[in-house]
């Protein structure tokens, strides 16, 4: 508990390419030693990899998987 004011959360804004919160996420998790270029680059190329496959939007397939994954009963 700290002895001065509350301690705001921050807020994750959205990334460039997608407007997504939940890809900027992974990019966050994705990142080692605050080298975010590189997590991006390797975000953003996975992404991109499975658009041309699945020939659909990479973002939806993306919160597709993550629904997929979630457990669906508390």
């Amino acid at each position: 508990m700290p002895r001065r004011a509350e301690i705001q959360p921050r807020t994750v804004e959205a990334d460039a390419v997608y407007g997504s919160v939940l890809v900027q996420q992974l990019v966050h998790r994705v990142m080692l030693d605050g080298k975010k270029s590189v997590a991006e680059g390797i975000v953003y190329g996975a992404l991109d990899r499975v658009q041309t496959r699945l020939k659909r939007p990479a973002v939806e397939a993306f919160h597709e998987a993550l629904d997929n994954v979630k457990p669906s009963v508390e």
